[in-house]
């Protein structure tokens, strides 16, 4: 079970965190942690809509939400 309030830190190339910042400004993001997590809880989702996907109609589906969010 997850403890709420525990956090670790994870390194990434400064510029990419700069395209980050610049692809954030105007949205509802408070800061890079903030849109890191949520892509990585998108990125997570989708691993498991995959695995539990059961024909090839299915996976095209995680497939196309993917294509949309951007990661293909």
């Amino acid at each position: 079970m997850a403890e709420v309030g525990k956090y670790t830190t994870v390194s990434v190339p400064t510029d990419l965190a700069a395209k980050c910042r610049d692809h954030i400004e105007g949205t509802g993001f408070k800061n890079l942690s903030d849109y890191v997590t949520f892509i990585l809880r998108e990125i997570v989702a989708s691993k498991n809509e995959w695995d539990k996907a059961e024909t090839q109609q299915d996976k095209r589906v995680v497939m196309e939400k993917l294509r949309k969010l951007g990661y293909l």
